[in-house]
């Protein structure tokens, strides 16, 4: 507490290039002070909120000349108690003034009472105040500051990212220009975009994180320190100095009670997001019961960071979770690995509810848990856990559809992989038959025969009817990759034969009676159905979107190209709202060969560059791309293939 100017003047840093994107919260805080008495700038350490205070007086300052005291109460004992309390009211008596509090949560819980007291001693006076919690006081306006801007999560930070995508995030410009500061030489290219976006991200758009992570940018460029922050991140935070060194995040489980300090720990384990129940149902056990987390959780609130566009939903800073695992290793009676049981069950139980979503006809909502959870189902796929590779591959076969179906084929192999070299032997049937079905489908299909003998042994002795059935399905696949459709097709009725009406994993009927109707429009057009699906609709999308792909084919060697573009334009629909990209890749690329038979070589030739990237590594060439290659210059045919491998498919097809 002091001179208010010079107070303020050694606040922060005279630029205050972490304010980047916070003009309307500053715009708002002021509005607010001219209304209210009591405004509390909320958030999580580092976020800014004593810099949005500073950048918000020094505004009230210039235009309405205000009167400031700053009280910076980080550290001081008892900061509004006794002799400082006394001194504090003394000077503001009958000032008609802007109190600023930094800090409050040093007040702890009797925070609201002190400020009401404030307050009512002093009617002249108004607070901004900066804290990690909400003070309670019944006249107090919560303003929570968030994190700033970050660019979407890049496909390969170490690939080549154009910098005009990630320029414009106020995150990437903090870092850029305090990595200048520490590297004069530093300079955002397209060579180190994509990692410096990927940090941004991993650092929550903190400023105070950003801001460590760029003073070493003299030492390690920013894919080396993605690297280090992914390998060790309380290694990463180590010795970096306040906020972004780990200070409040100790002083904040300090100045927490012993519930909120458990409930800290135990927060550490979410990889990602996480709401009530989940608290609850994860946390909620011993001296912490599932009601004494919730309520905890509503404490602590403000300090974590909420989930955009889901209300109720946080994750812990990136910082902050590294310290309390930390403690959470180190509790006493094995705390750590119970809650990190509890952890695994919940997402065993999300994912097998995933999975009811999809067979249930829900596939959209499926595919939404699966990704809003899967920060939580990959932590739990790992097969050094506690709970081992048995278990992990239970999960990833509860998500088969995520892998097959939703464009993350890559990713379920790792995890089939991973989990399949640790398991003994002898190796579950059903995580071998996803396995060998994803090498099948998205890799070489000869690469799949090792891993068809073992899963049919395996069901064989398991007794595992749906697996066998599903085994003839991925031999169908491989044999229509491999342009034996007539194989295909007897492989495909061997496993409809097989499979129970209602399988309690795995694709549905609807999935394989549309793999035979795309094989018997190869070789019998005339006895694929007039309608696809059952009668009163499929309730299986994805299963649509590939017979709609098959009755186009049968409609385009009919001479009816105008149905086959509307057929295979609503398969498209369902297919990029799944992330489907195996079917974007076969309908896009008839549709290029529909092109093609119009003369539209160029819009051909783009369609497929558009897909290019999903196609199978062991699929034949696609039948539009020989056409053109024969009907096109080389040059014409890689200008317009190159430009489609620039766009999307909703650019090029205004339908969608």
């Amino acid at each position: 507490m002091g001179d208010p100017g010079s107070s303020l003047r050694h606040a922060v840093p005279a630029e205050l290039s972490s304010f980047l994107g916070r003009e309307r919260e500053l715009a708002r805080t002021a509005a607010l002070l001219g209304t209210e008495r009591l405004v509390n700038l909320v958030g999580p350490a580092g976020i800014g909120k004593t810099r949005l205070a500073v950048r918000t007086v020094r505004a009230l300052r210039r235009s309405q000349g205000a009167d400031v005291v700053w009280v910076a109460l980080a550290g001081v004992p008892r900061p509004l108690g006794g002799v400082r309390g006394q001194e504090l009211r003394r000077r503001l008596a009958g000032r008609e003034a802007l109190l600023v509090l930094d800090g409050c949560e040093q007040l702890g819980e009797h925070g609201g009472d002190l400020v009401e007291e404030l307050l009512a001693r002093l009617p002249r006076v108004r607070i901004l105040a900066t804290s990690q919690r909400i003070l309670g006081f019944h006249g107090e306006v919560p303003l929570p500051v968030g994190p700033l801007s970050v660019p979407p999560e890049p496909q390969d930070p170490a690939s080549r990212h154009p910098v005009a995508e990630v320029a414009g995030y106020a995150a990437v410009r903090l870092y850029e220009e305090r990595a200048r500061g520490a590297d004069p030489f530093f300079e955002l290219t397209d060579r180190n975009a994509g990692a410096v976006a990927a940090l941004c991200r991993a650092l929550d758009g903190i400023p105070g994180a950003l801001e460590l992570a760029a003073a070493r940018a003299h030492r390690y460029a920013p894919a080396e320190a993605l690297r280090r922050l992914t390998a060790d991140p309380l290694g990463f935070f180590a010795g970096g100095a306040g906020r972004a060194g780990g200070a409040d995040v100790l002083r904040a489980h300090r100045l927490a009670s012993p519930e909120e300090r458990l409930l800290w720990e135990r927060l550490s384990v979410f990889a990602g997001s996480f709401d009530e129940s989940a608290v609850a149902q994860v946390c909620g056990f011993g001296e912490l019961a599932p009601e004494a987390a919730a309520r905890a959780l509503r404490r602590l609130a403000p300090a974590l960071l909420a989930e955009p566009g889901q209300p109720g939903r946080y994750r812990l800073p990136v910082s902050v979770r590294a310290y309390e695992a930390r403690r959470l290793a180190h509790a006493p009676g094995g705390d750590g690995a119970r809650v990190a049981l509890r952890h695994q069950e919940r997402c065993r139980t999300t994912a097998e509810r995933a999975a009811w979503l999809w067979r249930s006809g829900a596939q959209p909502q499926a595919r939404a848990l699966a990704v809003r959870e899967l920060p939580e189902l990959r932590q739990a796929m790992n097969p050094l856990s506690a709970s081992g590779p048995a278990a992990a591959l239970e999960i990833a076969v509860s998500l088969w559809f995520l892998w097959s179906a939703c464009g993350l084929e890559e990713e379920g192999r790792r995890h089939l992989e991973r989990a399949l070299a640790l398991h003994p032997a002898p190796r579950p049937a059903r995580a071998l038959w996803l396995a060998a079905w994803l090498v099948a489908a998205f890799g070489r299909a000869e690469a799949a025969d090792p891993l068809l003998v073992e899963a049919w042994s395996a069901a064989v002795q398991e007794g595992e009817d749906t697996t066998l059935a599903y085994l003839a399905y991925v031999r169908g696949t491989v044999a229509l990759w491999k342009d034996r459709p007539a194989e295909a097709a007897d492989e495909y009725r061997d496993a409809l034969g097989q499979l129970p009406q209602e399988p309690e994993f795995g694709p549905g009927r609807e999935a394989l009676e549309a793999a035979l109707t795309m094989a018997l429009a190869h070789t019998d057009p005339a006895s694929v159905p007039l309608e696809d699906g059952r009668p009163g609709g499929p309730a299986d999308l994805w299963a649509q979107s590939w017979s709609g792909y098959a009755h186009a084919m049968v409609q385009r060697r009919e001479g009816r190209p105008a149905l086959a573009r509307t057929r295979l334009v609503r398969a498209l629909e369902i297919q990029l709202a799944l992330g489907d990209r195996l079917g974007q890749a076969l309908s896009a690329e008839l549709l290029a060969e529909l092109e093609a038979d119009l003369g539209h070589y160029e819009e051909s030739a783009r369609l497929l560059g558009a897909v290019s990237r999903n196609r199978p590594a062991g699929a034949c060439v696609p039948r539009a791309e020989r056409i053109l290659r024969v009907r096109m210059a080389p040059e014409a045919f890689r200008a317009a293939h190159g430009q489609g491998s620039r766009s999307t498919l909703r650019q090029l097809l205004p339908e969608l």
